[in-house]
């Protein structure tokens, strides 16, 4: 995939994370955010369907690629979302 396909990809899947992990309450992110979740959560979700198949994933343009690439981005949001609410919440005394 080329370069620009990359964030058209990576945009569309940090999109859709959002939108499957946000809920409600959902929190609108810019489009660089979109894209940043996307392309890592593309490469989080190749590892892990690497780790559960034990084959490796290219990334075409296609709906299998795009369904791991979600997969991916919506498990990165969900740990940063964890991570910040941990952080908020502070130490306890």
């Amino acid at each position: 995939m080329g370069f620009f396909a990359w964030i058209v990809f990576g945009a569309l899947a940090g999109w859709a994370a959002n939108l499957v992990i946000g809920g409600p309450d959902r929190r609108r992110q810019g489009c660089l955010v979109s894209v940043l979740v996307g392309v890592v959560g593309a490469a989080l979700g190749g590892l892990l369907y690497r780790l559960v198949t034990g084959r490796e994933k290219t990334f075409d343009f296609d709906f299998p690629s795009f369904g791991v690439a979600v997969l991916g981005a919506v498990v990165l949001l969900g740990i940063l979302r964890l991570v910040v609410a941990l952080t908020r919440r502070g130490p306890r005394a």
